[in-house]
């Protein structure tokens, strides 16, 4: 085996782990590409991804009620989601009429008395009859 055949190989080696070298550098710089070209056209088409937080509520230290409303124009949707320091969860889904009617707009009020009035109408739905008192016969 001669010199200069291990060292071709060698240099070949070389090139091929600079190569890989560079393209894992260049990999997250294509992935934010790819996601601002795709983020950019689908906030391009018809309203898709606005979204507006129309009411927020302090429940505890780090909780909060918050009411943000989603969706294209002509179909807004109003989320009721529970917020946390480590999550997120959807706690109600309020249908488009409902909830756009009445929804804070520039100039207009903010969206406290519609956000108790919509908590306060779904919970009353939602929870059973009180019990009756035995009526005693005598």
């Amino acid at each position: 085996m001669s010199a200069g055949a291990s060292g071709g190989g060698m240099v070949q080696t070389l090139l091929w782990v600079v190569l890989f070298v560079a393209a894992m550098a260049a990999l997250p710089w294509l992935v934010r590409r790819v996601q601002q070209r795709t983020a950019g056209r689908l906030s391009s088409g018809a309203g898709v991804g606005a979204s507006r937080v129309l009411s927020a509520v302090a429940v505890g230290p780090q909780q909060r009620v918050v009411m943000v409303e989603v969706g294209p124009e002509q179909q807004r949707t109003v989320l009721v989601l529970g917020v946390t320091a480590q999550q997120v969860n959807c706690l109600h889904v309020l249908p488009p009429q409902a909830s756009t009617s009445q929804a804070p707009g520039p100039g207009r009020e903010r969206a406290e008395p519609v956000f108790a009035s919509a908590i306060a109408h779904e919970m009353a739905a939602t929870q059973p009859p009180p019990p009756q008192e035995p009526r005693f016969h005598g």
